[in-house]
């Protein structure tokens, strides 16, 4: 029997979120944007490329939501998918806000219609800025979901590779023919990882295809010349040069490592729980950016940058692991209960209304 705990995607997913800190801690703060008056030579060559980890997030996210979607219902879906992000979200962006206000000036500023706004985790969707910029990786996440639960309301869950062809084509189309809403809509600058990851898990659960295979091969392609074609624009913005085949390398590997997954190939890895740092990484991704930043531009250069920068490291460490012990493994079954009763209670008051039975589908 196939186990459904998969151990390397808590390790994998942590890496990727320590890819992002030291990417954001050591380059991307300090290169532009004025977001940190820290510069961190000695990190920013390598560290440059770890804005690559969110693509892995979204690779797993595409294994693991399709995975979750299998045999629920709508309303099943949308529950786990709340209960699993919003109690810590809720915490971080109230904690990232307020210290904005306390100590962010004059680099960073929030206004309290920004802040309930961003507390919807819509923000990016409805134009508003973001509290964090790290925010707009779970706006995309979420319209994803949206993907599923649509696919799951009309009951073709067990079509999903249909669908993934199909977004596929659509996606290879937009970067042909770039319509910027469509493109929008569809996810087009990302919908590579979330396609291969699916496929991934379908060739887990389902086995090998030449259909599969295909899907995951012309998502590598498709991933390859996206992650080439944002280069020119980030090497301007940044400042920097990106060797372009260091960038295909590492996007290579995330499929490589996938691949090894789905066949279980992993071996020690596999066999090992990594639960405690897979348990970090949501809240440690959400908390580090703009916090640092903020600690930062208040510390340097009174403190040491190499003491700052390490430091701040294992204090966001910390916060995240409180951050999982006080809300995550406290609030998310009590939110799970109180939306399991909001949802009853409003179907008993449509009933009543309408004179409808309004059947709930668990």
């Amino acid at each position: 029997m196939k186990t459904s705990r998969f151990n390397e995607f808590d390790l994998l997913r942590f890496v990727a979120a320590l890819a992002i800190v030291l990417y954001h801690y050591s380059f991307r703060g300090y290169a532009a944007d004025d977001m940190s008056i820290m510069p961190y030579p000695l990190l920013a060559p390598f560290a440059k490329y770890g804005y690559l980890g969110v693509y892995l997030f979204f690779m797993i996210s595409g294994f693991l939501v399709l995975m979750t979607a299998a045999g629920r219902s709508v309303r099943s879906f949308v529950v786990s998918r709340v209960v699993r992000l919003y109690p810590a979200f809720w915490v971080c962006c109230t904690a990232t806000f307020l210290l904005i206000v306390a100590i962010g000036e004059p680099h960073f500023s929030a206004s309290i219609g920004q802040y309930l706004v961003n507390m919807t985790m819509l923000a990016y969707v409805f134009g508003v800025p973001l509290i964090d910029g790290v925010y707009w990786a779970l706006c995309v996440e979420i319209m994803f979901y949206a993907f599923v639960a649509a696919i799951i309301f009309i009951k073709r869950i067990h079509q999903a590779q249909l669908f993934l062809i199909l977004w596929l084509i659509a996606s290879v189309t937009l970067d042909i023919e770039r319509v910027y809403i469509l493109r929008r809509l569809l996810l087009v600058d990302w919908s590579a990882f979330f396609i291969a990851g699916a496929a991934f898990f379908l060739v887990w659960s389902k086995g090998i295809s030449l259909t599969r295979v295909g899907i995951i091969i012309a998502s590598w392609g498709l991933a390859l010349y996206q992650t080439h074609y944002d280069l020119t624009d980030f090497s301007e913005h940044y400042s920097t040069n990106m060797n372009s085949y260091v960038v295909a390398a590492i996007v290579t590997t995330f499929f490589l490592v996938m691949s090894l997954v789905c066949v279980r190939r992993t071996g020690f890895i596999g066999r090992h729980q990594w639960l405690m740092v897979g348990a970090l990484t949501y809240p440690l991704f959400l908390l580090h950016e703009n916090i640092g930043f903020m600690i930062f531009n208040v510390a340097y250069p009174t403190v040491n940058p190499h003491l700052l920068l390490w430091g701040t490291v294992i204090v966001m460490l910390a916060a995240a692991y409180a951050i999982h012990v006080v809300v995550e493994k406290r609030f998310s079954l009590p939110l799970k209960t109180a939306l399991d009763y909001s949802i009853d209670s409003a179907q008993r008051l449509i009933t009543r209304l309408t004179g409808h039975s309004g059947v709930s589908e668990k």
